[in-house]
């Protein structure tokens, strides 16, 4: 909310860039400023809250979901490729139609990570027109609840697991292999 409405970096030497982020806090102020003379600081403050807290965490959840599935792709430092990491860990987020446009396309996220430049509104064709980016790991509504659970890499197995899944094969590495044998 703080970072970037202040020009800093590069941002001090683009005079546009600078204009651009001031007149943005200009008129935040102003419609603010507005609001409150209209419903007061107390409604306003009672609309602003809930619609923030509501975008901040469908933000969170997007984001989350969209690298934390189970065959999601992690490798190490030497071993880092970035067309893989673009494709293979992050998401297709297959949304409803509405939830597409709501978050502007962001369940073509493996695209988004391919090449952020493509703009939102062509993503969709982007992926359409090459077969290739279907390889991305496809994520609906109920498959997305389902990682929600997933929070730990697994090394041996190269996937995410829960700390269910976690403490169980701690359990079984720690029981002495007579017992393991008796069961």
């Amino acid at each position: 909310m703080v970072r970037h409405r202040i020009p800093t970096g590069a941002m001090l030497r683009e005079r546009a860039a600078w204009t651009s982020v001031l007149g943005t806090n200009a008129a935040l102020v102003a419609l603010g400023a507005a609001l409150v003379v209209l419903v007061g600081w107390q409604a306003a403050l009672l609309g602003y809250l809930p619609l923030m807290l509501i975008g901040a965490t469908a933000g969170v959840w997007l984001f989350y979901v969209q690298h934390q599935y189970e065959d999601t792709y992690w490798a190490h430092e030497g071993q880092w490729d970035f067309a893989t990491a673009a494709l293979e860990g992050s998401s297709y987020y297959d949304l409803p139609g509405v939830l597409r446009w709501l978050t502007a396309n962001i369940g073509f996220h493996h695209l988004h990570h391919l090449s952020s430049r493509i703009p939102f509104y062509r993503l969709r064709a982007c992926f359409e027109a090459h077969p290739e980016f279907r390889v991305a790991r496809r994520l609906t509504l109920w498959s997305s609840l389902r990682s929600a659970r997933l929070a730990l890499w697994d090394e041996d197995a190269r996937k995410l697991i829960s700390f269910r899944e976690a403490r169980a094969r701690a359990a079984r590495l720690l029981t002495p292999p007579q017992s393991r044998a008796a069961a």
